[in-house]
């Protein structure tokens, strides 16, 4: 559609590998960060690999935005400070921030560096968004309370700004005074100055007088204070109970009704993910973006949630998109992965025939891998009738992912070969 302007694709980068990965499946920039100075610890980045993702990103004419979005104590400025002076070499496209401190720093040391209110900052009001337009913010991360009415409304009240929303990703169950406990359980939003306290009740367990031998599948309930017989089921097994546990966020089918608005970037969560996570989202909202695009009236979610759904998540929700979370915007029963696929390797190389893959699963002859080609959206599948073990050569019945670079050999044809450029990702359904 001519008349709004096509999203920024934001996906994360944890490790260099998963950077090159991202903008292989057609993501339009990544974000990143080194630990100390940012919000992820396990992230693997040094400032030269940071430096080369860059360069790797600016080769191919697309974008890396670095996170410095800590808030500080006093013992964290001088670390914050040694990151900045980093800045003027490594030559990001923009800079992600919090705190008002660091957004003051970097802004005295590099004037010309576009800064970005990260979704930290709890940007939830066109108000806000036009204060950090006149503090000089080039972008403003929506908060992901923001819903997609007043989306429409700061976009409308605030053109001349770049604003972000997160699309995709974990989703916290509590942040300062963002609980989501009271509306949960009482329908009343601690986000609206309404909390229940719901945390500082007095509750009594029960257990049902029937119980299975198994503890684990013992039936529990609690009963708070001044409701009494008003009982609540926690369902509880050999690891816990899993009341706080939140399903991920995901806009996917409801992109007909967030495009329009035009927002200026689609961020998606996920540093600590894999990179067959990475590959899947970028890949997916790629291609449900750009057939929006080419043709809005006969586009459906299905089969791109059926590529989402591929992936390992808590299940899915909707967030705040419309309003308040309810109850169904959590999964409290389990706090296991739901997905019909894992993670089962990497393409290193194809050369003479013969398709390199580094393993992140077992892999036994007779099997079917998925991999998701780049070039297209609909998954090669390869029966797995005969592999070699990329070490020594030798024809395997089945190799696990034993060690770091664990590596098999699997022929494949021209055609395929073609189809199945490095750093391609593969997938086995679970049985």
């Amino acid at each position: 559609m001519e008349s709004v302007k096509k999203p920024e694709l934001l996906l994360p980068a944890g490790s260099l590998e998963r950077l090159k990965t991202a903008f292989l499946y057609g993501a339009d920039a990544v974000y990143a960060g080194m630990p100390g100075v940012c919000l992820r610890n396990k992230i693997a980045f040094s400032y030269e690999e940071l430096q080369e993702g860059i360069a790797f990103a600016h080769s191919l004419k697309k974008k890396v935005y670095l996170t410095v979005n800590l808030f500080t104590h006093n013992h964290d400025i001088a670390r914050v400070k040694d990151f900045t002076a980093h800045l003027k070499t490594l030559n990001p496209d923009g800079v992600i921030v919090a705190d008002p401190g660091v957004f003051g720093l970097i802004r005295q040391e590099l004037p010309d560096l576009p800064l970005h209110i990260s979704t930290q900052a709890n940007v939830c009001s066109y108000l806000t968004v036009r204060f950090w337009q006149e503090q000089g913010a080039a972008l403003c991360v929506l908060g992901r309370e923001v819903p997609l009415t007043e989306m429409k409304e700061i976009r409308e009240k605030c053109p001349d700004i770049r604003l972000e929303a997160f699309v995709h990703g974990a989703l916290c169950v509590s942040y300062s005074g963002r609980c989501l406990l009271s509306n949960f359980m009482t329908g009343r939003s601690a986000n609206k100055g309404n909390c229940a306290h719901a945390c500082r009740w007095r509750y009594k367990v029960y257990k049902a007088e029937e119980q299975a031998e198994n503890m684990a599948d013992s039936i529990y309930y609690i009963e708070e204070e001044t409701r009494p017989l008003s009982l609540m089921r926690i369902d509880e097994d050999e690891n816990g109970t899993y009341i706080m546990n939140s399903r991920d966020l995901c806009w996917l089918p409801r992109l007909p009704d967030i495009l329009p608005i035009g927002l200026d970037s689609f961020k998606i969560e996920g540093r600590n993910k894999s990179q067959y996570y990475a590959a899947v989202t970028a890949r997916t909202y790629r291609k449900a973006i750009d057939d929006w695009f080419q043709n809005p009236n006969d586009w459906q979610p299905d089969k791109y949630m059926d590529e989402i759904l591929s992936l390992q998540s808590r299940g899915y929700t909707l967030g705040f998109l419309d309003g308040n979370a309810g109850p169904e915007a959590h999964n409290y029963d389990v706090s296991a992965s739901n997905g019909a696929y894992r993670f089962a390797g990497v393409v290193r190389t194809v050369e003479n025939g013969l398709l390199t893959l580094e393993i992140k699963h077992k892999i036994v002859k007779g099997m079917t891998l998925e991999f998701l080609s780049p070039y297209q959206f609909e998954p090669i599948k390869i029966a797995v009738e005969c592999f070699y073990n990329a070490e020594n050569a030798a024809e395997c019945q089945e190799l696990s992912a034993g060690h770091l670079g664990q590596a098999v050999q699997i022929p494949v044809s021209a055609e395929t070969a073609r189809l199945l450029p490095a750093l391609t990702v593969c997938r086995t359904k679970i049985s």
